[in-house]
């Protein structure tokens, strides 16, 4: 068992407490807006090439497959996006964690366990964690690509 910290140790300890939740903050902060972006961009490419199906199918081949490849690539690099901002929260809130331990309170620990144990009715037996339901959306949009690609090809 650890000693307890000094007051001058908790100040410290705090503060540092604070400064790690604010970094985590600001990363998912950064998340969203990234999000946000890849969103609008995915939206808008995939209506102007809905719209544009007569238009693409009259082009070259290459045409309907450079501008699928581009959305496939927006795809790819949002959701390789994602993996790398849970890998960076979940190291984050190792230290969060690691921090709390010497802390009267656990309170990100505290509800990290109770988010866990508590299951939600009708689902699987665990919450689902939000970078996995995210990282479904470009995976959705990587398809929506090659249908409408398969689509100007058989217009």
């Amino acid at each position: 068992m650890t000693t307890p910290p000094t007051p001058d140790e908790h100040s410290e300890l705090l503060d540092f407490y604070k400064l790690a939740v604010d970094m985590a903050d600001r990363v998912s902060a950064r998340r969203g807006t990234a999000n946000a972006f890849f969103l609008s961009v995915q939206t808008a490419l995939v209506t102007l090439i809905s719209f544009g199906i007569p238009k693409l199918s009259a082009s070259p081949w290459w045409v309907p497959l450079a501008v699928t490849l581009a959305g496939i690539t927006l795809s790819v690099a949002w959701w390789m996006q994602l993996r790398s901002y849970r890998a960076l929260n979940t190291a984050k809130f190792a230290i969060i964690n690691k921090l709390e331990e010497r802390l009267p309170v656990k309170l990100f620990a505290d509800e990290w366990e109770n988010l866990k144990n508590d299951p939600i009715p009708g689902w699987r037996k665990r919450y689902a964690e939000l970078g996995t339901s995210e990282r479904i959306v470009p995976v959705v949009f990587a398809g929506a690509h090659l249908i409408l690609f398969v689509g100007t090809l058989t217009v």
